[in-house]
């Protein structure tokens, strides 16, 4: 009986020890949890948006780049154009969005060089499709023509047409057509270009590449790249329904009064294919990537091998970052999970499968169709006439012995297997592109539907541009991905560059974030506290001076547009500013130049709105 007591008794001592020992845990814990609120974060970290308050750190702004302000006008005697101007350059823009922004503020910088007249370009990604409402003339598909005109009196001369006789002499083929290569210098169009002008009074040219001139001029033609950023950020107005639904989804964007992000992944289909990214995905995507690659090198725009090793094109950050990884590095950042997400990009190669982890991560992303009704969208297309539906592309059928010999030549292939001899093909692997790339070599030519769509696409990027413009936040995908095109992630981020410098726009580098990758393979959900240290560490010096000066070194060299510095801003004030004077001159980009300060009257606003909720820009 005493022993039973005994046993009781230190039964019961070891408990109460037990539970004193988790109370005082409890309690260090929650001091040294509460000492470190209190004491690292104060309302000072905190901004204001709307009537809550949210972390800096996340959402800005960027102290050290504060001080910049948007400022393209003139700085010398800059002549207005002479209205007796008799010579014409009438261009047709091949190309996605982004190829036709850059464009066209390449023609009207050469128009200017050129002292010509620039009749307003057509888009033929919009008038070659089949169907579109016959209420748009190309241009004015996308953008605002009349203010196009009025915004670039003062530099250019812009008509709608061509007067009667040149337009009859274009019509009969007595136009000299002209296809400048990408990034064609200024003295190309002096030597070849304007003895053909004068002589015709009017030339065509084809731009195809997404640039005619070269992105950084020769010294003394600052002028020019200003009149470039003109172009670009104040008379390239979107169309007043373009304008007016982007508005309505930034408003329904921060209807909780919460910030919100934008995210454009940077997966279409031809990036993928040109830089051999084919092996990212599985299945019939790697077969969709190749083929296009397979194009590529058909038509000599890509010299390598088909098959290349997509793992070493990912660590020399060739390849975009996946949506998954890209949810991971928001994580490690701070983000919660219920942050507000806008998924840009009228082209996400892979679909919702490449997009699930993602959602997984952050339950509030969001796109334009959910947050638009099918109604709201077609109001952007206008009445387009009825396509009846494309037929079935059926496979021709093949015997048990073709389907054999194809079963086992299929094996090390990536595309997807044909169904063994035993059993028939199901109706979704005859139709579509399932059936093409299951059955046949040869993608079908794009039927009117598809045509109808890639125009689409157009109207669906201006208003992701919009959207990622103003959004607190930007993160791109993949950008700077070092061919000579300009791709949409660059573009916005040069025009949150422009408009608010101080915006949150994350310019990460991928090979350094595919090596800390590569460190926690095994366990990504669950990584180290000192690779969280190593992200925030990168990313947070991507926002400000050394993200700046990488983005100019990749970017710049490619379109200007993307990093307007320092030709297209100025700085409010001396403090401060001398290290980024000194950041671009390292980048070597503008080596003995330097910021400009700011004339008198924007002194007096010495603090920008880089929350961005109460901007009002019409672009």
């Amino acid at each position: 009986m005493f022993l039973k007591s005994k046993i009781k008794l230190a039964v019961i001592l070891v408990f109460s020890l037990s539970v004193l020992s988790l109370l005082v845990h409890l309690y260090l814990a929650t001091s040294s949890s509460g000492d470190l609120l209190y004491q690292k974060i104060s309302m000072d970290d905190f901004l204001q948006i709307g009537q809550k308050h949210y972390l800096k750190i996340l959402w800005g702004p960027i102290l050290s780049l504060s001080n910049l302000r948007p400022y393209a006008d003139p700085r010398k005697d800059y002549p207005v154009p002479s209205e007796t101007n008799n010579r014409y350059i009438y261009a047709k823009v091949y190309g996605g969005f982004h190829n036709i922004q850059s464009s066209i503020c390449d023609l009207v910088a050469i128009s200017r060089l050129l002292n010509a007249t620039l009749v307003i370009p057509e888009i033929q990604q919009s008038t070659r499709s089949k169907g579109i409402s016959s209420r748009f003339n190309s241009f004015s598909y996308l953008y605002n023509v009349d203010h196009f005109i009025e915004a670039l009196k003062n530099d250019v001369i812009v008509v709608k047409s061509l007067p009667t006789k040149l337009k009859e002499d274009r019509g009969k083929g007595k136009i000299e057509t002209i296809q400048p290569q990408i990034s064609a210098s200024p003295r190309f169009y002096i030597s070849k270009v304007l003895p053909k002008l004068e002589k015709a009074e009017v030339i065509d040219l084809i731009i195809t590449d997404g640039g005619c001139l070269q992105p950084i001029l020769p010294p003394g033609m600052d002028e020019y790249q200003r009149l470039r950023c003109r172009v670009a950020f104040n008379a390239l107005h979107f169309r007043t329904e373009i304008h007016a639904l982007g508005k309505i989804i930034v408003k329904r964007l921060r209807a909780s009064g919460r910030p919100y992000l934008a995210y454009h992944p940077g997966l279409e289909r031809d990036k993928l294919a040109f830089h051999g990214c084919a092996e990212l995905f599985q299945d019939v995507h790697t077969e969709l990537i190749q083929y296009q690659r397979s194009q590529l090198i058909k038509h000599g725009i890509i010299h390598e091998e088909l098959d290349v090793d997509s793992m070493v094109r990912r660590r020399n950050g060739s390849c975009p970052l996946m949506p998954e990884e890209v949810g991971l590095l928001l994580r490690a950042m701070g983000y919660p999970p219920n942050t507000i997400l806008y998924l840009a990009g009228s082209e996400t190669f892979g679909g919702q499968r490449v997009l699930l982890p993602l959602r997984a991560l952050y339950t509030n992303l969001l796109d334009r169709s959910s947050l638009c009704s099918e109604k709201e969208l077609s109001l952007l297309t206008g009445q387009e006439k009825f396509l009846p539906p494309s037929p079935p592309r059926i496979s021709s059928i093949k015997s048990e012995n073709e389907l054999i010999e194809e079963w086992k030549k299929s094996m090390p292939r990536p595309r997807p297997l044909p169904p063994p001899p035993s059993r028939s093909f199901h109706e979704h692997e005859q139709e579509g592109w399932y059936g093409w790339v299951a059955g046949s070599d040869k993608e079908p030519p794009p039927s009117p539907l598809d045509l109808r769509m890639q125009a689409h696409r157009l109207l669906w990027d201006a208003l992701d541009y919009y959207v990622s413009v103003k959004a607190n936040a930007f993160f791109s995908g993949f950008n700077n991905d070092g061919s000579k095109w300009p791709d949409f992630s660059s573009l916005v981020m040069g025009h949150r560059l422009y408009q608010t410098a101080a915006s949150v726009t994350y310019r990460p580098d991928r090979t350094t974030i595919v090596e800390l990758f590569d460190t926690i393979l095994d366990d990504m959900y669950y990584p180290r506290s000192n690779w969280t240290s190593l992200v925030k560490q990168h990313l947070n010096k991507s926002l400000g001076l050394e993200g700046l000066v990488k983005q100019s070194l990749m970017s710049k060299q490619t379109s200007f547009l993307s990093y307007p510095l320092p030709e297209c801003s100025c700085r409010i004030s001396k403090v401060g500013a001398a290290s980024i004077a000194t950041a671009t001159t390292k980048s070597n980009v503008s080596p003995t130049k330097e910021m400009d300060e700011c004339p008198e009257w924007m002194e007096q606003d010495d603090k920008p709105d880089s929350s961005r909720d109460n901007r009002e820009d019409d672009n």
